[in-house]
């Protein structure tokens, strides 16, 4: 991806669709958090506890790795319709690394694909 410097990421907390601002087709990569439905299941059978320490671990493995991507950008727009861009936001600006990334949070509704390079593409043209 990192050959633009301009990224739309559509998020919530077990999907990313980053969407990178070209002037080629657009492409949609997919970044999804491990901690599945049935891995929720398999751990509140174990223990409750169990299974908030683990999503606690995979949402924070995810937004690590959302963090990786954005620090190849000058400019991002976290959009969704879930809480989960704002937490991923305000990880982000505590961390020192990403002073010079400048980051924008949309709230959206749930999109289509092409909606969502629709989104990007119109927020990046203004």
């Amino acid at each position: 991806m990192a050959n633009a410097n301009k990224i739309g990421i559509w998020m919530d907390h077990s999907n990313a669709h980053l969407i990178e601002y070209t002037i080629d087709p657009v492409e949609t990569t997919t970044l999804a958090t491990d901690f599945t439905h049935a891995v929720k299941e398999d751990s509140l059978k174990k223990s409750e506890s169990l299974m908030h320490h683990k999503e606690q671990h995979e949402q924070a493995n995810y937004y690590k790795q959302l963090g990786e991507i954005i620090r190849n950008y000058e400019d991002v727009i976290l959009f969704g319709p879930t809480d989960a861009k704002v937490e991923l936001f305000n990880l982000l600006r505590a961390d020192h690394n990403f002073e010079k990334v400048e980051i924008k949070v949309h709230t959206s509704d749930k999109l289509t694909e092409n909606q969502q390079h629709a989104f990007v593409k119109d927020y990046f043209s203004k």
